[in-house]
């Protein structure tokens, strides 16, 4: 079985450019992103792609598409998620959520026709947010430095294995010929953040360092690296700014 081909590009492209610029550390006052020239740059390369293409394209499927669909579509994505969420339940060693994220996705795919409706929420089975980097910062595995990655945005160097994972625990990347699939997804998730765009230009006078400091925050606040300070970039308030 192979990997679906979008994706295996995407990774890639993603491999090829970080190695391109994982030699060449540049010198900056903030040592959580020590790569911040090549970030930038491929910041307004992802910038672009969302002006151009990204942005027009998610609200004309969000004008076109009844509410009820556009949630029946969020929630069929959710439900493919819900395997890997499942998966990195149990590495982490949270069995009773992984039995409940187990539960739910049964009754989603089943009840809820094959997950276009969330019945498992309204039976008190609840979505849980796991990947393969919440994984690693469970097992100790610091953060990183972090890093901006082509067509999937704000990371580091753990959140790499995190993308890696949620694509081999992506059930749809083992069926032939669902590439129109993926990028479905990829609309209707760019579509759910159309709400934000206002905010972000309203309160971004910089939104490299915006969009830094919101993905480095979140990260933190999720635990990071599961409580393993250990090899975690530091926090703002230690960074030698002279």
């Amino acid at each position: 079985m192979k990997l679906n081909n979008t994706n295996t590009l995407f990774a890639a492209t993603t491999l090829t450019l970080l190695n391109a610029c994982a030699s060449a550390p540049t010198p900056t006052a903030d040592v959580r992103d020590p790569y911040e020239n090549w970030n930038r740059k491929v910041q307004w390369f992802n910038d672009g792609l969302d002006d151009y293409l990204m942005r027009p394209v998610a609200q004309s499927y969000q004008w076109v598409m009844p509410d009820f669909a556009d949630q029946g579509v969020s929630n069929f994505f959710s439900n493919i998620d819900d395997v890997g969420v499942t998966v990195n339940s149990a590495l982490q060693g949270k069995f009773a959520q992984a039995g409940s994220d187990s539960a739910r996705l049964v009754v989603n795919t089943t009840a809820g026709l094959g997950g276009l409706f969330d019945v498992a929420t309204l039976i008190d089975l609840p979505k849980h947010k796991e990947n393969f980097d919440t994984t690693l910062g469970e097992w100790g595995v610091g953060t990183g430095p972090y890093l901006v990655l082509p067509l999937f945005g704000p990371s580091s160097v753990r959140g790499i294995a995190g993308v890696g994972g949620k694509m081999v625990t992506n059930p749809l990347q083992y069926v032939s010929g669902v590439g129109m699939i993926g990028i479905l997804g990829a609309v209707d998730k760019r579509a759910d953040m159309l709400a934000m765009d206002k905010v972000v230009n309203e309160a971004a006078t910089d939104r490299y360092e915006f969009f830094k400091n919101m993905y480095l925050s979140r990260d933190r606040s999720m635990g990071g690296v599961g409580g393993n300070q250990v090899n975690d970039p530091l926090k703002p308030d230690e960074v030698d700014t002279k």
